[in-house]
């Protein structure tokens, strides 16, 4: 059944319409002329006790007045005849929408809609009983369409609005900056991400998948199938506390100290296994103490790069955040460093633990060995961030300019060169800020880690450099939230239940699980032939 919009409905109405305005306008005319004769009628008879001529035209006014009210009601009952079948038709399309969004927000397939339906109508029976319109309650759900090919539709057609609003505020921002990550999905197809993050003219953000970019060809290999069921099965028969390994390519979520942990706990179990299986060179592994140790050290290190990952996945954090928490791991290494060549182990408690399994004191540890490696990681860290050098002061400045030993000059040099920003210009701002007496006021009431409100407070019309400076450095990324989280929803939906699924819609249930916009479902449906289930 089509709804109202549709030709053949249209042209029932149009002569529904006129047929209407045939009878009701020489029905009308006929009171009027009735009214008037009546009106003629008694002035010829009456007496002096009789109406006036003024109170005779408006006691007809009134009665032409009320029968046309009750015509034009009678009018509207027939009119709602076509009304409503498009209003319920139009309600039901939005619900459809509604439906498929939640499934797509969490990551469901586009079949589970049938069964979201029929759960509908199954506590609709509990739910509605003593509801005197339960009837049509239950039929309103009836209509509700939420097939698959439907739910198919409807993601394609919500990821295409999301990404329209994108779009709208990319055109709106003031600045953004762009993040790339790539994995693999189940069918080991690398995927890159392209994430967004925007600020606008009021200082808010918003982080967004851009796009998702299929890299055909394979970038990585999963473990063999079927030595992996046979651990799984020797792991569930000795009903070991863990039943699987965390591999890196299953959840992307976790990092390696989670596998390494989990590794080593499972170590006996390993042990059973690879002596059942004859894989005696690997179990020499297992069996080599200096190995052991090596492991163990390593598990402890990969332990504390796992804290720094969970803790730069935050979310509504900004690189002032990231820059602190860069810092203090570094800082970190520096003290594990220094414990280990005095040889205090208690940054390394599975090292310390093997140790004790081993029979073996801590005299007997290279330390040497390990705090190499330790520092090797400092330097790593220094090589990665080199941005961080440049930027570092900027923000330190940023977030408290009224410091007593600020150098003027070196701070408009460093912004000058990361943002290229007019030198003399921004020497006159900084000079006016450091004597703004009520912006220094209100920055001393402000909470650790609010610099973002202190940044509010500089308008574009006093401090356009400052204000830009603030601007780019909120738009820096400084999370991985987004980029872990969208990893994690892509091994979901692509899972080895739905292999086959397209990169078009892969990349429409992506944008819609990871997104924080909201479909347009009343435009959506609007854009549908409403149509109801059959």
């Amino acid at each position: 059944m089509y709804c109202f919009i549709s030709k053949p409905a249209s042209v029932i109405f149009s002569t529904f319409f006129m047929v209407n305005i045939s009878v009701l306008l020489p029905l009308c005319i006929f009171i009027l002329y009735h009214g008037i004769q009546e009106w003629r009628k008694r002035r010829s008879t009456s007496s002096g006790t009789s109406m006036s001529h003024a109170d005779c035209v408006t006691y007809h006014m009134v009665v032409m007045e009320l029968t046309v009210r009750d015509l034009k009601a009678q009018l509207a009952a027939r009119q709602s005849i076509f009304t409503k079948p498009k209003t319920q038709s139009k309600a039901a399309t939005i619900a459809s929408y509604q439906v498929s969004h939640v499934l797509a927000k969490h990551n469901k397939p586009f079949k589970d809609t049938d069964i979201v339906k029929e759960t509908f109508l199954e506590a609709a029976g509990s739910l509605f009983d003593h509801f005197k319109n339960k009837t049509e309650i239950v039929d309103a759900i009836k209509e509700v369409q939420i097939s698959r090919n439907t739910a198919t539709m409807r993601c394609e057609g919500m990821a295409v609005d999301v990404e329209e609003q994108l779009r709208k505020d990319i055109d709106e921002c003031e600045c953004f900056s762009l993040h790339f990550d790539e994995s693999t999905d189940m069918v080991d197809v690398a995927q890159l991400c392209v994430f967004i993050r925007m600020i606008f003219e009021d200082m808010s953000t918003k982080e967004e998948l851009l796009t998702i970019l299929p890299l055909k060809g394979h970038t990585r290999v999963r473990a063999r199938s079927l030595q992996r069921r046979l651990f799984r099965a020797h792991l569930e028969e000795n009903d070991a506390e863990h039943t699987d390994l965390l591999l890196d390519t299953d959840v992307r979520w976790l990092s390696r100290g989670k596998f390494l942990a989990r590794f080593t706990e499972l170590s006996p179990e390993i042990k059973d296994f690879l002596r059942l299986s004859k894989h005696v060179d690997y179990l020499t592994k297992l069996e080599d103490h200096q190995w052991l140790l090596d492991l163990s050290f390593l598990t402890d290190l990969t332990g504390e790069l796992n804290e720094l990952n969970l803790e730069l996945q935050g979310k509504g954090k900004d690189v002032v955040n990231m820059m602190s928490s860069v810092s203090t791991f570094k800082s970190k290494l520096k003290l594990m460093s220094n414990r280990l060549q005095l040889g205090h182990l208690c940054n390394f408690p599975h090292m310390q633990a093997e140790l004790q399994r081993q029979g073996k004191g801590v005299t007997q540890l290279d330390s040497a060995r390990y705090d190499e490696h330790v520092q090797s990681i400092l330097s790593e860290f220094e090589r990665r961030f080199t941005d961080f050098a440049s930027l570092e002061p900027i923000a330190s400045y940023m977030c408290y300019p009224f410091g007593a030993s600020i150098d003027v000059g070196d701070i408009a040099a460093k912004v000058k060169s990361l943002f290229d920003f007019e030198s003399s210009a921004l020497e006159d701002e900084i000079l006016t800020l450091q004597n703004d007496i009520k912006i220094k006021a209100r920055s001393t009431s402000a909470q650790p880690g609010e610099h973002v409100v202190f940044w509010k407070l500089l308008v574009v019309e006093k401090y356009p450099n400052l204000r830009r400076c603030a601007l780019n450095l909120t738009a820096l990324f400084g999370s991985t939230y987004l980029c872990k989280s969208a990893f994690s929803h892509m091994n979901i939906i692509k899972s080895k239940y739905r292999p086959t699924m397209t990169d078009g819609h892969l990349a429409a249930c992506l944008r819609l699980a990871t997104s924080s916009y909201i479909p347009n479902y009343k435009k959506l449906a609007s854009s549908s032939q409403c149509q109801v289930s059959h």
